[in-house]
């Protein structure tokens, strides 16, 4: 899988990104390197929330897909 990553100069120094395809998911920096390692990290706990509040009906289907 390839996202595209919105990277920020933050004003008080730093970077600061966002995954746009992923809403919510952002993280900062105080360097580059900092920032990248912190993006993984971000997009991996932004995919792997478990949302526990869905009716789910018998007509419903429910899958596991991997990306």
């Amino acid at each position: 899988m390839k996202l595209k990553v919105i990277i920020h100069e933050a004003e008080e120094g730093g970077y600061w990104a966002e995954v746009p395809s992923i809403p919510g998911c952002a993280t900062q920096g105080d360097s580059f390197d900092e920032l990248l390692s912190n993006i993984y990290d971000a997009v991996e706990g932004c995919l792997s929330v478990d949302v526990q509040d869905i009716t789910v009906s018998e007509k419903d289907k429910v899958m596991e897909i991997a990306v």
